[in-house]
């Protein structure tokens, strides 16, 4: 015997698509989509904690050992850098001597030197000059600003559950809005305008199951991902809101099971500011059980632009969503 007869059967990763409705037919879905079923899954995202923990970037940009990395959260200049072992650094990015600005200077064997006079910074507090706690989680880099977050410090970061370093392929996009993280945020707590709002991504999208509160908080959505033409990939997905700048989309069932797409949403501009910036840092961490998914893993370098472009061609729309729900809301037009 062979054992040929007891191996799982192969079954091809797309799917051909029944000729369904077209966009304009498609069963509309505002009925569902209620503003307060909306709202109130941001008002929970918005009371859970986050320790005062913001993402700052991707971790892989944030590798070379010979130079700085400047942020700006929620209105505070942040520099972060590697030391000689490759640890991370963070803290404030005005260098206390006379201001200069600490992200266009120099990382000499792991000590950040400013550009103006030299001063030299191992990362241990200076004369004026505060270190931030820094997480490095492999995908992401976060950075806990206790004066912005407002809220208790926890010692680490709510990082979402991830496929295993070595199963999966990651990727981050990052795009900038002038918005309030609320809004990013809304935008992810609201799938019914997948297949109306991305047609060129997702078709035959329904919600199964929406939020039921604290307990079961989980939007889960089946959906097509569109490959080309007729050719599809279809899966089921949930949605949850682990903080109150985090929406994490995890597939469930389907091709690419375990996989996951972070949102963050990162306030660059102060509370209150007339005219907010928020960052929306998307992390991708793709996943399969396929035998040649390993030859994905191994071509990541390859494959990293191609997810961070399919990102930006969502974000394109969502990022609009996302504005024009805070222009309506800054000036009293819509609630929020």
């Amino acid at each position: 015997m062979s054992g040929r007869g007891n191996r799982a059967r192969w079954t091809p990763p797309l799917r051909r698509r029944s000729r369904g409705p077209d966009w304009a037919t498609q069963t509309p879905t505002w009925r569902r989509a209620r503003p307060a079923l909306i709202a109130d899954a941001l008002k929970r995202a918005s009371a859970r904690p986050s320790g005062n923990w913001f993402v700052a970037g991707a971790s892989r940009t944030m590798r070379a050992p010979d130079r700085p990395y400047g942020r700006t959260v929620g209105g505070v200049e942040v520099v972060l850098w590697r030391s000689a072992d490759g640890g991370l650094h963070a803290g404030a990015g005005m260098c206390p001597h006379l201001g200069a600005p600490l992200r266009d200077s120099r990382v000499v064997c792991g000590t950040l030197v400013c550009h103006w006079h030299g001063l030299a910074l191992d990362g241990a507090p200076f004369a004026g000059w505060q270190p931030f706690p820094v997480h490095d989680d492999g995908v992401l880099v976060w950075v806990r600003l206790d004066e912005v977050g407002g809220e208790e410090p926890t010692e680490r970061p709510v990082v979402p559950v991830r496929p295993a370093p070595d199963s999966g392929v990651d990727a981050v996009f990052t795009a900038v809005g002038r918005c309030e993280p609320q809004d990013v945020v809304a935008n992810r707590l609201d799938p019914w305008h997948g297949s109306w709002f991305h047609p060129y991504s997702f078709v035959d999208l329904s919600v199964v199951r929406e939020p039921l509160g604290d307990e079961d908080d989980a939007f889960v959505v089946d959906v097509s991902f569109r490959v080309a033409g007729r050719l599809v990939v279809p899966v089921r997905a949930e949605f949850t809101a682990p903080g109150p700048r985090t929406v994490l989309m995890r597939i469930t069932d389907g091709e690419g099971a375990t996989s996951v797409v972070e949102t963050h949403a990162t306030p660059l501009t102060g509370a209150g500011d007339e005219r907010p910036r928020t960052a929306v840092v998307e992390a991708v961490v793709a996943a399969s059980d396929r035998r040649g998914f390993a030859l994905a893993r191994a071509a990541a370098p390859v494959l990293r632009p191609l997810m961070r472009r399919t990102a930006g061609r969502l974000w394109r729309d969502d990022l609009a969503y996302a504005e024009r729900r805070w222009a309506l809301r800054s000036t009293g037009r819509f609630p929020g």
